[in-house]
């Protein structure tokens, strides 16, 4: 292949050398060539920094210029973009960002934490200076979601934007259905294969997959960056035997990020939240198992898309971040967040609770007479239909049984308003969980 080399080398610095900055380095030794002729320039790795310059990463780095404080490869004059590769959505990594945007320097982050919190404000900054700002590997690793909504639907008015977003939670569930086992012991085992971290808080309580919703939303929608308005629940009450009776009932369940814009009373607002599901099996989203990622966006004329492939790991995750590079290099600045910044609509939060749809329902209650007379009372006063009812066993080590039910479609309100009025129940011996029914 041949390069323009009438163009110099796109110059770069990495601020950190974890699995995805070595990643980059690496894909660039691996892939130069090729890289340069679809960028129609060279790029090139002119300075790094990071937390231990001694440490030995599997890559010579002594051939690049070392800085001690990550903000200072926003000054340099011989770095055209800087590389955000660090993490956190406040401290170094905004500092860091902050100095290469004002330094007149292109951005490219993987931090969905600083975007899904600073986003507008460093699309205001990279804009301003007329500078680059990119963030595909921020969302789903190596899938160009990011790219492919900002791009690819930008014809469309987004009715939905829907996925799963976190790896570790989807290993989780996935092998929770594959061999039976609890939720602790699942997350144990994730861990000791490196698809959780020591503290999987973020992932298992849905933070993670909020913030990459709260960015979808902003790009799909045209919406300010809003993550503080994102409706979160995790995985952490789900039991091997709601994965059970879900399979039971035709369904697997998903952590799922979903993010939509209806009309309403007083005007147009935008519902976010993450949230475990049943999904049909034969829905797209019921065969992604393991840590993938997948992404559905429904356009009004484009129908629905689906984004699908590694969610992260130092490969797919260094592609995005290198895709970013080259977009760059071919001088593909456009708005981060698909329009300008100042254009982005200040959508208020919608209120989830009149949305309809069908929900299933857990309940884990003492057995003795009337305790199915009082759930199906508080669903018959809260105006939710049954469709069904099932109830299990006796637990070998107590009088707890489990009722699950699935509802008819209904406002979501109603089955909140049925689980107040069984709030306090000494039939109860534990809380409900509530996983709705993602439609097909």
């Amino acid at each position: 292949m041949t390069t323009n080399t009438s163009l110099p080398p796109l110059r770069i610095a990495i601020a950190g050398l974890g699995t995805v900055g070595v990643g980059v380095i690496r894909l660039l030794a691996a892939n130069g060539d090729l890289i340069a002729a679809r960028a129609g320039r060279a790029i090139e790795v002119v300075a790094v920094s990071a937390r231990d310059r001694g440490r030995d990463r599997g890559v010579d780095i002594g051939g690049y210029a070392w800085e001690d404080d990550m903000a200072a490869l926003g000054a340099r004059d011989d770095v055209d973009v800087v590389l955000e590769l660090v993490g956190g959505s406040d401290g170094p990594a905004l500092a860091l960002s902050r100095a290469a945007l004002a330094g007149g320097k292109g951005l490219v982050t993987a931090n969905k934490a600083m975007i899904a919190h600073h986003g507008l404000e460093l699309a205001e900054q990279a804009e301003a200076g007329g500078t680059a700002l990119k963030f595909e590997a921020a969302v789903a690793g190596g899938i160009p979601v990011v790219k492919g909504l900002r791009e690819g639907t930008s014809a469309n008015a987004l009715t939905k934007v829907y996925g799963i977003l976190n790896g570790t939670c989807n290993y989780i569930l996935s092998e929770m259905e594959a061999t039976g086992a609890d939720f602790a012991a699942t997350l144990e085992e994730a861990q000791k294969l490196g698809y959780a971290e020591a503290d999987p808080t973020f992932d298992i309580e849905g933070i993670d997959a909020a913030h990459k919703l709260a960015i979808l939303a902003a790009i799909g929608f045209g919406a300010k960056v809003d993550f503080d308005a994102v409706h979160i629940s995790g995985i952490v009450q789900v039991r091997a035997a709601d994965i059970a009776q879900a399979d039971a009932l035709g369904y697997v369940i998903r952590l799922i990020a979903e993010a939509d814009v209806q009309q309403e009373a007083d005007g147009p607002r935008l519902l976010q939240r993450v949230r475990p599901c049943l999904v049909a099996k034969d829905h797209p989203l019921a065969p992604v198992d393991g840590p993938t990622n997948a992404v559905v966006a429904e356009g009004n004329f484009s129908g629905r898309l689906l984004f699908q492939g590694a969610g992260a790991g130092d490969g797919p995750t260094a592609s995005a971040v290198v895709a970013d590079l080259i977009d760059i290099a071919r001088s593909e600045v456009g708005a981060p967040f698909s329009v300008p910044a100042a254009q982005l609509a200040p959508l208020p939060p919608a209120d989830p609770g009149q949305r309809m749809e069908r929900a299933y329902l857990r309940f884990t209650v003492n057995d003795r007479p009337g305790v199915l007379a009082e759930i199906t009372a508080a669903m018959r006063d809260a105006d939710v239909s049954i469709e069904s009812l099932i109830q299990q066993g006796r637990k070998r080590d107590g009088g707890e049984v489990l009722v699950a039910i699935v509802t008819h479609e209904g406002p979501e309100a109603h089955v909140r308003r049925a689980l107040e009025l069984l709030d306090g129940s000494d039939s109860l011996t534990g809380d409900p969980l509530v996983l709705p029914i993602l439609p097909n």
